[in-house]
């Protein structure tokens, strides 16, 4: 779900993919195709694709497993890794009784977990570099449940109700006005720093404006700090504002709570709390979410 350039052990997974055209799904799966069959692969390989204005990039392909391997056989209820075994010692794909994709009936999302309660003061900002230790998963019938339930699973459940923070970049702001509307609706009270408070009054969305920590007191880590906000959600502003940037995160993370730092995952969410105020979240064997969608 993060975009090109977060290591992929770091970043959360949805299956099956939303957000992709069609178009570029049905690419990808041809690309794929042709890629194992002239590069000779025999097992598993990982390829990691870029969509950008509907248009696929290649960015890696390489022959063995990648992170996501456990995840999907978890989710389609395939051993991919016995598989791939079996593969390399001789069998063949009809062999095995594999030669359509494993249809996926519910919605399963990957969550990865980070060890950042173990150093108070750090950036929890994602980069290339993998810091996380492990991973757990939600599954539900709709996406937005079973991001919350990944969520929950990862040690940071999103709230139900009290007070967000937002500020984001110039080149968010636009995807940011949708996510605090929704906010809104589901009975949030909204903080953000003046430039992201004025876009959204702009666009009709209520906010209250709030010192950066370098702009005088009450900050917004003194509201962080009092127990006054829920969740944040900040993508990085620039060279200028990283003292800031880093000092916010820093602050919401020595406080427990869940800090965005990128507008896919704000919409993630935003979109698990709005699913958690109006349906259930049952509880059902893995089984049962492979085989049909639980209600």
């Amino acid at each position: 779900m993060e975009e090109a350039g977060v290591h992929s052990g770091d970043s959360a997974c949805v299956l099956p993919p939303i957000g992709v055209a069609e178009a570029a799904l049905v690419t990808i799966r041809d690309w794929t195709r042709r890629l194992a069959i002239d590069l000779g692969v025999v097992g598993l390989m990982n390829i990691q694709f870029a969509v950008v204005d509907d248009e696929v990039y290649v960015l890696e392909v390489n022959p063995r497993a990648s992170r996501t391997v456990p995840f999907v056989a978890k989710a389609t209820g395939v051993p991919l890794a016995g598989i791939a075994t079996r593969l390399l010692l001789g069998s063949t794909l009809p062999e095995l009784g594999l030669t359509e994709d494993p249809p996926v009936h519910s919605v399963f999302v990957k969550a990865p977990v980070f060890p950042f309660d173990r150093f108070p003061g750090y950036d929890p900002l994602l980069s290339p570099e993998m810091r996380s230790t492990g991973e757990v998963m939600g599954a539900a019938s709709t996406f937005g449940v079973a991001f919350a339930k990944a969520s929950a699973g990862a040690g940071m459940p999103l709230p139900s109700e009290g007070t967000a923070f937002i500020s984001v970049q110039d080149g968010d702001k636009p995807a940011a006005v949708p996510i605090a509307a929704t906010l809104r609706e589901c009975g949030f009270r909204l903080l953000a720093t003046k430039g992201t408070q004025a876009f959204l009054a702009k666009n009709g969305v209520e906010a209250e404006a709030v010192y950066k920590v370098n702009e005088g007191r009450p900050s917004i880590a003194d509201y962080i700090v009092n127990g006054e906000v829920q969740i944040i959600i900040n993508t990085p502003l620039g060279a200028e504002s990283r003292f800031d940037e880093k000092a916010i995160r820093a602050t919401a993370l020595d406080h427990g709570l869940p800090c965005i730092t990128n507008i896919a995952g704000a919409v993630a969410a935003v979109e698990g709390i709005r699913s958690m105020s109006r349906d259930d979240a049952p509880v059902a064997l893995i089984r049962e979410y492979q085989v049909t969608p639980v209600s």
